[in-house]
């Protein structure tokens, strides 16, 4: 999925098995459908102010206090991974301590390399 795909709704839901996730849609009633027909349970999502990317609805997520039990941990472990995957973008640019800039030293015309000096 695309980085920069947008979302109206975020939240979290427990999967069958007892894996909670962290969820985004952009349609809160048929996402709830799909979930209650593959078996989640403790659904809560919440439509956003705005769409948002994964990255901006999870921060938004935390703002709003989903910071307690198993969807604060989804919540918080998915925010940390697309920070990271965010992060891999940014390009950080340094100079190295051995590394110095060379002075141009322009000839005059009088001055010849040594190589094509006539004797």
């Amino acid at each position: 999925m695309s980085a920069d795909k947008l979302f109206t709704v975020a939240g979290t839901a427990t999967n069958s098995d007892g894996t909670t996730k962290a969820r985004f849609a952009n349609d809160l009633v048929a996402r709830i459908k799909i979930l209650n027909k593959a078996g989640c349970t403790n659904i809560n999502l919440v439509e956003l102010p705005r769409a948002m990317t994964k990255l901006e609805a999870l921060q938004y997520l935390t703002e709003q206090g989903i910071t307690e039990g198993d969807a604060g941990y989804a919540v918080a472990n998915k925010l940390a991974e697309k920070s990271k995957i965010a992060k891999k973008g940014e390009v950080k640019v340094q100079a190295s301590k051995g590394v110095k800039a060379k002075s141009s030293k322009k000839t005059s015309s009088v001055e010849q390399p040594m190589d094509k000096v006539n004797t």
